[in-house]
């Protein structure tokens, strides 16, 4: 295992996860209307402590094998639409923006899993939880939006 690339990698998935400190749920999600089979909250911070050291892990094993590139860019992408997805729902308070966000990153991420799985096994194994997240979590966004149609977006300029 090489340690240094493993880090790397988590580093980058700490950043992604970062805007999570920066837009938190608060008060305003907590009074959104939610469908019944919304996980509970601690269960959030769990699996994406679990998704992160998953996706390093693969990215570790990947990144140095011959022809690569595809399995790369998709595990890039999926960390930028990761991140893109957060100030959306919790920062902006756009649920339908948010789940237009969910379609790229649901397709990079199952891309992911895809490539690696081509190159590696277990690499493209530890991507599988993440793709049955990014699906539960697009099927409550989409939810979320559904329930509450009058949800009023933040306009940067007002903040």
């Amino acid at each position: 295992m090489d340690f240094a690339l493993f880090g790397i990698f988590l580093l980058a998935c700490g950043a992604a996860g970062a805007t999570g400190a920066v837009f938190q749920p608060g008060a305003w999600y907590k009074q959104l209307a939610k469908p019944d089979w919304t996980p509970p909250d601690w269960v959030f911070p769990v699996v994406w402590t679990s998704i992160y050291l998953l996706i390093s892990f693969a990215g570790m094993r990947v990144a140095l094998l011959e022809g690569n590139a595809y399995a790369m860019a998709f595990w890039a992408a999926q960390a930028g639409f990761s991140t893109l997805w957060t100030p959306v729902f919790f920062g902006l308070r756009r649920l339908k923006g948010a789940l237009l966000v969910m379609v790229p990153l649901w397709l990079s991420v199952a891309g992911a899993t895809w490539a690696h799985l081509q190159l590696d096994l277990l690499a493209g194994l530890a991507f599988v939880p993440y793709l049955i997240w990014v699906s539960v979590a697009a099927a409550l966004n989409a939810s979320v939006w559904r329930l509450n149609p009058g949800v009023k977006p933040i306009v940067p300029s007002e903040v």
